[in-house]
């Protein structure tokens, strides 16, 4: 993503951009360019930075370890399971291809499915409706960055944070415990 912006005349440390990880290109972007920028290039830059994610970062991606087995003992155990991610629709099919969890999976959302990504918290709004709006205290968030943590908190989700990536360890911005992007 760091050379994609230096492409757009924005020479932006790695770091820089891996702390902004976790929210959709309609946050993102606005941390590192002007609205005046977005405007003239915005869409070619978002355009650019999904084909380069794509064709150089999405085929190196690997499921988690034992990924299967945790949904299969979620649903043994008769709970939904619904993915809430700010990716775009084809790039959904890839992460439950890649973690062989396609037929465990009661619903999805992605990107094309709301109009902001996290951390608003549309996304998950949009997946409690797939599931018939259980009530709040019935559903558990696990997200991988603290703006899950932060859309999930603004519509009284509980989270459950797991730890990967770069970032460091720390309390998130919702005060749970987990994942701090920014150091690694």
């Amino acid at each position: 993503m760091a050379a994609t912006f230096a492409k757009y005349g924005k020479p932006i440390a790695v770091q820089a951009v891996r702390r902004q990880i976790g929210k959709g290109g309609d946050r993102l972007l606005p941390v590192f360019f002007t609205k005046q920028e977005l405007q003239a290039f915005g869409e070619a830059l978002e355009k650019e930075r999904g084909e380069v994610f794509k064709r150089d970062y999405l085929p190196r991606v690997r499921g988690f370890p034992q990924t299967r087995e945790l949904f299969e003992r979620i649903k043994r155990e008769c709970h939904h399971i619904v993915l809430a991610l700010s990716v775009q629709q084809d790039e959904l099919a890839t992460y439950k291809s890649l973690a062989r969890i396609e037929d465990l999976i009661d619903g999805e959302t992605s990107a094309e499915d709301v109009e902001k990504s996290k951390p608003h918290p549309d996304i998950f709004a949009t997946a409690l409706r797939k599931l018939g709006n259980p009530p709040a205290n019935a559903v558990f968030v696990v997200g991988d960055t603290p703006y899950d943590a932060q859309a999930a908190g603004k519509i009284n989700l509980r989270t459950l944070g797991v730890l990967c990536g770069g970032g460091r360890r720390g309390i998130t911005p919702s005060g749970l415990r987990g994942d701090l992007p920014g150091s690694g």
